[in-house]
């Protein structure tokens, strides 16, 4: 996986996930509180979340095949669709089944100081693990908003982790929540409601991921700056009167498939027409490298005069 696949905020996540979930577990053991335990399975969910980004990108990288021709980059947008699965699985239909059976037959929390404790420690390592993932993406954001970034990104494991760890924190705010005005009322109900409440969030952020990530799976463009940049490259040389017309798609996050019919000056050459191609193929690969494949069709400007 490349730099821009965010390795770092992965690792940062599955490692503070992975330790949260034992802690959690301790906690819902020790106090029986049911949003402790949504909490915990949401982090062993987010733990072989991360596992999957980290095996997407690794399978992503191998050679292309006669049976798979432009290789597997794809297969990092597979992974990140399976996440958004098992986060809408494990995490949000989990808690919500939680929270609506504590809700039919509440129950009293025991040792509610320590489920307090864990949260708070847990808050303290989801936001190390979101301040990574955010200082990873913020190159990659650029000028774009947040919500711009995650909804444009082609790089599939940044957003994921980005909105995974997002979702921690409110999830570990709700289930204080609920435990504090458990404890304060002296009414389980509110640990459950705490429960339906991280089990919606968590439902709202997987169907967000499965929204984008199948964009990404079944085959995104380049964006209209990209596209523009790519328009104005191939009608920068000499022998091209213009671009006729243009279509792109991402074949993984860092390699994109350029299609363009090209319309040149009439009578030209065909050793000139082959070197001008070569050109055009070279200052799109300067201004965009990640126009990795390049197909171009050379045709002549048969639009009407006049």
């Amino acid at each position: 996986m490349s730099a821009g696949g965010g390795t770092k905020a992965i690792i940062a996540a599955l490692l503070a996930n992975a330790g949260i979930a034992v802690a959690k577990f301790i906690g819902y053991l020790i106090t029986g509180a049911s949003s402790m335990l949504a909490e915990a399975v949401h982090s062993v969910a987010d733990t072989a979340n991360q596992g999957l980004l980290l095996l997407g990108g690794k399978r992503a990288r191998r050679e292309a095949t006669e049976e798979h021709p432009f290789g597997y980059g794809r297969d990092r947008y597979f992974y990140s669709f399976v996440v958004a699965l098992m986060l809408f699985t494990l995490g949000s239909a989990f808690a919500i089944y939680e929270g609506i059976h504590k809700l039919e037959e509440p129950e009293p929390l025991t040792s509610p100081i320590v489920a307090v404790v864990i949260l708070l420690v847990a808050i303290v390592l989801e936001g190390f693990s979101f301040r990574t993932a955010v200082g990873e993406s913020r190159p990659l954001k650029g000028s774009r908003s947040w919500w711009q970034f995650i909804r444009q990104s082609k790089v599939p494991e940044l957003p994921v982790v980005l909105l995974e760890d997002f979702g921690a924190l409110i999830g570990l705010v709700l289930a204080l929540g609920g435990v504090g005005l458990t404890v304060l009322t002296d009414d389980p109900v509110w640990d459950a409601i705490g429960t339906l409440c991280i089990g919606t969030l968590l439902g709202i952020i997987a169907v967000i991921l499965v929204v984008e990530m199948k964009s990404l799976l079944i085959g995104e463009g380049a964006l209209r700056p990209v596209i523009g940049r790519i328009v104005s490259e191939l009608e920068a040389g000499d022998d091209v009167v213009r671009c006729i017309h243009l279509k792109t798609q991402y074949l993984g996050p860092e390699e994109l498939l350029v299609a363009a019919k090209i319309a040149f000056r009439p009578a030209l050459p065909l050793e000139r027409v082959a070197v001008a191609i070569d050109e055009a193929e070279a200052r799109v690969r300067a201004a965009v490298p990640e126009a990795r494949v390049i197909y171009l069709e050379p045709d002549l400007d048969r639009t009407p005069v006049g």
